[in-house]
């Protein structure tokens, strides 16, 4: 069994953010990094499958420039067996459809039998590769999946619907799969692991959309706008009542 993990390197949440000199995205300086949080999911459930299966070959490929090779390497000591960087330092000003487009042109002549992916990236949050990767390999696509089984070729998953409802899908291989949070609990690399993925294949290719153009580009990025503080009124019921009317009407439209 050949299996892809898609994943992408992002800033930490908990990092202070800028926007950068152009106006039209966060500044990458200063930012501490991690694996995107849902692609965790998507590695923690490949290895998972490789365990169960015994004979699978795991690749994990990521997006970006130099320094998302720590990041690849994180998923190789976790338990994939090599990994692919598509070296491109404009990643971050890549639309969602040509993301897709390198990763397909990657894999269309690889043979995949499953492709993970995180169900969004924490940064962009568009839930759109994965399932366009599928469209462009002509594959099957479950997107959201909090349960995985797998038995002899075939797939049965969760996936999470609105209003906290389950899909029960069963499918069959090839397929792509997007992975939501709480799949599975993804492993801690350790010492060894972490040596080990220091010897494993690296392959470093450059980027290549296969042609597709996006005619769409990110104008300006800004933090939103404070907005003023709340205003606690105090005194009788009767005299609240009074109070928050002549508010209404005179900060909003509510009782115009």
């Amino acid at each position: 069994m050949k299996i892809l993990i898609c994943i992408k390197q992002v800033p930490d949440m908990e990092s202070k953010f800028k926007i950068n000199g152009e106006g039209n995205w966060y500044d990458r300086g200063d930012l501490a990094w991690r694996m995107n949080e849902y692609d965790e999911y998507a590695v923690e459930q490949a290895v998972r499958l490789k365990e169960q299966v015994k004979e699978a070959d795991l690749t994990v490929l990521c997006i970006g420039p130099d320094q998302v090779t720590e990041t690849i390497k994180k998923a190789l000591a976790m338990g994939c067996d090599r990994g692919v960087h598509i070296k491109d330092a404009d990643s971050f000003k890549r639309e969602p459809l040509e993301i897709a487009a390198m990763i397909a042109g990657f894999a269309k002549d690889k043979g995949f039998d499953i492709i993970f992916t995180g169900m969004q990236s924490q940064d962009r949050g568009s839930a759109q590769v994965g399932v366009m990767v599928a469209e462009m390999l002509g594959m099957a696509a479950v997107s959201t999946i909090v349960d995985f089984a797998y038995d002899n070729g075939t797939i049965n998953v969760k996936r999470e619907l609105e209003g906290g409802s389950k899909a029960l899908v069963t499918t069959t291989i090839p397929v792509v799969l997007t992975c939501q949070l709480g799949l599975n609990t993804p492993r801690y690399p350790t010492l060894p692991n972490i040596m080990k993925a220091k010897k494993k294949e690296l392959l470093t290719i450059a980027p290549d959309t296969g042609g597709i153009v996006v005619s769409q580009e990110t104008a300006a990025c800004y933090f939103p706008e404070k907005k003023g503080g709340g205003l606690i009124l105090e005194g009788d019921v009767s005299e609240l009542a009074d109070k928050l009317i002549q508010l209404l009407k005179e900060k909003t439209s509510v009782l115009a």
